[in-house]
């Protein structure tokens, strides 16, 4: 009797002690798992965006795509960026010249096929004595007729008859110039085109010039312009400051 009394206690001591050791894991919640422990805050350490980078391009394929870095983007207003300056073409103003009698009929003619429009205006220029090419007065009018007569043959279109009172009635003039280097160049001309009576002479009167101003012309309108002058040889292009 006493043996079953002490293997009945003996049982209910080892399901007593069972009910300890694992009776709260039987307990608990499937559907709650159990609380994680605290996190120590001081030893939460931050890491810079750069040691993120390095750690994430170190985690291998198969588990890097549940890593993710996020950079903050900065948005700057439009209004706030400063515009960025043009660069302004760069132009040049120039003068023309000088020109007289059917040049400068020539010359515009040149300048209008540029089409500068208003940036292409004349201006005369006056001086008080110079040299001119001319051809002796003739004795007659017949003479004279005569004269022009065979200018025109020879396609000479760039002359004046004197017709005031004095020395020089019915001289014939063929061109004004200002050096007397200007005026010999020009009866080389005549004398290659059959003229053999001309001479070069000082003329002590006003002479009218006209001069082309050329404002604000572009790189390429410029490029025209001074390539006009191989047809005028005598005349000379030079850059002034713009107004």
């Amino acid at each position: 009797m006493m043996k079953w009394i002490f293997g009945l206690l003996l049982l209910v001591n080892m399901v007593f002690f069972a009910l300890m050791q694992w009776g709260s894991a039987l307990t608990v919640d499937a559907n709650n798992p159990p609380t994680q422990p605290a996190l120590n805050a001081d030893k939460i350490k931050i890491v810079s965006m750069v040691a993120a980078a390095s750690a994430v391009s170190s985690v291998p394929a198969t588990s890097a795509s549940a890593v993710a870095v996020t950079s903050p983007v900065v948005v700057i207003p439009a209004s706030s960026v400063p515009a960025i300056p043009a660069i302004p073409a760069k132009l040049s103003c120039m003068e023309w010249g000088e020109f007289s009698g059917s040049d400068i009929q020539r010359a515009d003619k040149a300048l209008v096929a540029i089409k500068l429009g208003d940036k292409s205006k004349q201006r005369s220029v006056e001086y008080t004595s110079g040299y001119w090419v001319y051809i002796p007065p003739l004795k007659t009018l017949a003479q004279v007729k005569k004269k022009v007569a065979q200018l025109k043959k020879l396609e000479v279109e760039d002359y004046f008859v004197m017709q005031e009172a004095g020395p020089w009635k019915s001289s014939i003039s063929l061109g004004m110039f200002k050096t007397e280097d200007a005026a010999k160049k020009y009866l080389a001309k005549l004398r290659e085109r059959g003229v053999k009576s001309a001479k070069v002479g000082e003329r002590a009167s006003k002479l009218k010039y006209t001069v082309f101003s050329l404002n604000r012309l572009d790189s390429a309108a410029a490029s025209q312009v001074a390539g006009l002058r191989k047809d005028f040889p005598d005349s000379e292009i030079k850059q002034v400051p713009c107004n």
